[in-house]
């Protein structure tokens, strides 16, 4: 066939070609068509969520939905198998994905209890692993030694009723499924009785379309999702989450505050700076850095804690007594500090008893600051930090109840010459050969570098006079 031949009939294959895709569209409607793959250049965030959900796991997600929103294509994945943690700690991460303007999958591998149900309710699609299980949302407290946990009060229990329910509806999904997660009470007929706390296996959460899909694999997931033509980009903390989430820890977080604490009052005892408040600064540092990076504590609570820790040390250092300043320094610094434990809005941690248990945590420093100088004082008073605090020598009567040995420099008699290292004011140093000695004058100021002579000895200090 010649060249002009092929162009004379190629309108009429076209015309030919398109009428038969038509036709072959008409004649198929009914039947299903092929999931479209998504382009290569879509990009999946994998983020795992493992073990106890904590405050330090809210930025970290946060982060990572940020910096997906930026990617052409970017989907969020939480795996997810964790048997929960802080409420407050999944509410924010909660947010962080509702308000996220991207994909959200929750691939639940292979559970997601308490906190981790209602971070996977937020989520866009759910897939879950076969074996799976989602549920047991009811927040708990107590606990201790022998005793049994419990469930908290009513005014707690209506606020996450309301987070699972609103949570689940914004999705599509049944509310009182998830209601019946946070409540025994709520009875579905066909699905729980009245008295038992919901927690669904993978096909019951199929069947009451909680959960979309079931995978067994991140791969398998990737397909049902439609996702399998994507690239997948692990992610893990960075350095400064990683100590957000340790800081944020209860244990570490008291342990940090009465540290902190106790070096500062150490230094509150004694003339200069020296180690023990050093210590108690980078402990509070680390304490404010960690819960600053964990979206805790803002300049706002850093300001208080500083403006109250300058109160107090204008109290001690230049007003006498104990007032206004130092009341209103210490109680400054207290609300620093339990602000800066307090995740959720102030109004809602107060009434769900958040405020009281920062301020307990708080106490519990205290305590142990007090206890921990106590021991410090008793135990080690000859120590260079103890050293200033506690006279180190039994005094009697006999001595004259002095802090001085009568008999020590003695071996100067009066009338030794020697030349005043630093100002007497009236007490300062004086040099008496290679010595160093302690001196006093008999009142009057007597300049650095003047000669002096020894005219007595009271209370191991040498009484001098300058020479004329």
């Amino acid at each position: 066939m010649t060249q002009n031949r092929r162009r004379a009939l190629w309108p009429i294959l076209l015309c030919l070609g398109v009428g038969g895709h038509v036709l072959a569209l008409q004649e198929g409607s009914d039947e299903p068509t092929e999931p479209a793959q998504v382009p290569k250049s879509a990009t999946v965030f994998r983020i795992p969520i493992e073990g106890t959900v904590d405050l330090g796991m809210a930025p970290f997600v946060a982060r990572i939905i940020e910096e997906a929103t930026h990617v052409e294509g970017g989907v969020v994945l939480l795996d997810i198998d964790t048997f929960g943690g802080r409420v407050d700690a999944a509410v924010l991460i909660r947010d962080a994905i509702l308000e996220a303007p991207i994909r959200t999958v929750a691939f639940i591998h292979p559970r997601a209890i308490s906190a981790g149900a209602l971070i996977s309710l937020a989520c866009e699609n759910i897939v879950i692993a076969p074996g799976g299980s989602i549920g047991a949302a009811t927040p708990i407290s107590g606990g201790g030694g022998d005793e049994e946990p419990t469930a908290v009060g009513e005014k707690y229990m209506s606020y996450m009723r309301a987070e699972m329910r609103t949570t689940a509806e914004t999705r599509g999904r049944r509310g009182d499924v998830a209601e019946a997660m946070v409540d025994r009470d709520i009875e579905i007929e066909g699905i729980i009785e009245k008295g038992k706390l919901l927690t669904l296996s993978t096909d019951d959460a199929l069947e009451v379309e909680i959960a979309d899909y079931k995978a067994a694999t991140l791969l398998e997931a990737l397909e049902v999702l439609e996702l399998s033509g994507a690239e997948v980009e692990d992610r893990e903390m960075n350095w400064a989450e990683v100590i957000a989430r340790a800081v944020s820890e209860p244990t570490v977080s008291s342990l940090l505050m009465s540290i902190g604490f106790l070096g500062i009052m150490i230094e509150l005892y004694q003339p200069g700076w020296g180690l023990p408040g050093s210590l108690g600064l980078v402990a509070l540092g680390t304490f404010f850095f960690g819960h600053y990076v964990a979206n805790l504590a803002g300049w706002e609570e850093l300001l208080l804690f500083a403006v109250g820790a300058a109160l107090l040390a204008l109290e001690v250092f230049v007003i006498p007594g104990f007032g206004i300043a130092g009341v209103s320094g210490a109680a400054l610094m207290l609300a620093g500090v339990v602000l800066s434990l307090i995740g959720l809005d102030l109004r809602v941690s107060w009434d769900l008893g958040f405020v009281n248990q920062a301020l307990v945590m708080v106490s519990t420093s205290i305590v142990l600051t007090a206890v921990g100088g106590a021991i410090l004082v008793r135990l080690l008073p000859a120590t260079g930090a103890t050293r200033r605090l506690v006279l180190g020598q039994s005094l009697s009567v006999d001595e004259g109840f002095s802090s001085h040995d009568p008999t020590e420099k003695q071996d100067f008699p009066t009338g030794t010459g020697g030349v005043a290292l630093t100002d007497l004011r009236p007490a300062g140093k004086i040099r008496v050969g290679a010595d160093r000695i302690d001196a006093v004058s008999e009142g009057e100021f007597v300049a650095a570098g003047s000669n002096v002579t020894i005219i007595g000895w009271r209370s191991g200090n040498a009484v001098v006079r300058e020479d004329a």
